[in-house]
């Protein structure tokens, strides 16, 4: 590379500013350990006949490990099942890919005894400021 970097700092950075980050990124990734092997996930939640996503389950597996990036169930449809059965269709899709794991991240304000119904424990920590802290990082080991 025979240029002078410019950085250029922004709280809105755009998509495809993203998209192209992510391009170099998997550059790299190809160079030190062959293709990249993501595949995207997601099940997404809308009313009948509407295409307006109101919650769902995104993720992503990778080299044998499936991540759960987002869980969202709109509050009037928590309590019935419904982040429950998004689970189990995730990791019957982890297992599907032939995946080893499952991880996900969580806060204290959020559902961490959710995720330990379903089997996962928790493997890291961050501690911080309460309400939001701690952070976990939890797991479920697909047999």
């Amino acid at each position: 590379m025979t240029f002078t970097p410019v950085i250029r700092e922004t709280d809105k950075p755009s998509l495809a500013s993203y998209q192209q980050g992510l391009k170099v990124l998997r550059a790299t990734t190809t160079d030190a350990v062959g293709p990249p092997d993501n595949h995207d996930f997601a099940l997404l939640i809308t009313a009948p006949g509407d295409t307006t996503v109101r919650g769902g389950l995104w993720g992503q597996s990778r080299w044998g490990a499936f991540y759960v990036d987002m869980l969202v169930v709109p509050e009037d449809l928590q309590h019935m099942g419904m982040g429950t059965s998004l689970m189990q269709r995730a990791e019957t899709e982890a297992r599907g890919r032939g995946c080893h794991l499952m991880w996900l991240d969580t806060y204290a304000f959020q559902a961490r005894p959710f995720y330990e119904r379903l089997g996962f424990e928790v493997f890291g920590q961050l501690d911080g400021s309460e309400p939001i802290y701690p952070r976990w990082f939890m797991r479920k080991v697909l047999a």
